[in-house]
């Protein structure tokens, strides 16, 4: 008598259980590791930096054109002295916008800048904290500075640690170190550039 013996070559529904179970643990911890809405705050924050830094190059580009800055064109009464409170990029005098921001600004139309970057996020947010910000000190030394509401928790410690988190104001161009943050971060905490 043979003795023939019947082999299954699949797997079982239990076995593939198993297997999906583990590959969606493994999943979850690699997620959770990775944290993706983090990323993105990351992202965000970075590309905040590199337009401030355009923005300002585009600023002093046109101020080392016309020996003026594009706030000058716009309201007549300041000096390169004066200080320039800190507003939002929207605002015509930055020079990214016209007077309704459907036309092109000063840094635009003198090709300072790709027009383009009109149609950044930043442009037509209305919070605070989703806005870039741009100010100069008074005196003929300040620098011009771009400043932001960083949204990623690996920024914020950063500029923590660092102290180079500030309070910003937009009567007379003036950033301000703070400690408030350290606790709590609102919409009154920016980080700025140059540092």
């Amino acid at each position: 008598m043979i003795n023939i013996k019947k082999f299954n070559l699949g797997f079982t529904l239990v076995e593939l259980l198993i297997v999906i179970g583990l590959l969606g643990a493994i999943a979850l911890i690699v997620i959770a590791a990775i944290n993706p809405i983090e990323q993105a705050n990351r992202a965000r924050d970075t590309r905040f930096k590199a337009d401030g830094g355009q923005l300002i190059s585009a600023i002093d580009r046109y101020f080392t054109g016309g020996s003026q800055f594009p706030w000058m064109v716009v309201d007549p009464l300041l000096d390169n002295e004066d200080s320039y409170g800190f507003i939002t990029a929207s605002n015509e005098g930055i020079g990214l916008c016209g007077a309704t921001c459907a036309a092109d600004g000063l840094l635009l139309s003198s090709n300072e800048l790709k027009s383009e970057f009109k149609n950044r996020d930043f442009i037509s947010a209305t919070l605070p904290g989703r806005q870039l910000f741009i100010g100069k000190a008074a005196g003929a030394n300040s620098s011009v500075y771009a400043c932001f509401v960083p949204l990623s928790k690996s920024v914020r410690d950063k500029a923590i640690a660092d102290l180079k988190v500030y309070t910003i104001s937009d009567a007379n161009g003036t950033r301000t170190v703070t400690d408030t943050c350290n606790t709590t971060w609102a919409d009154t905490c920016f980080i700025c550039i140059p540092e």
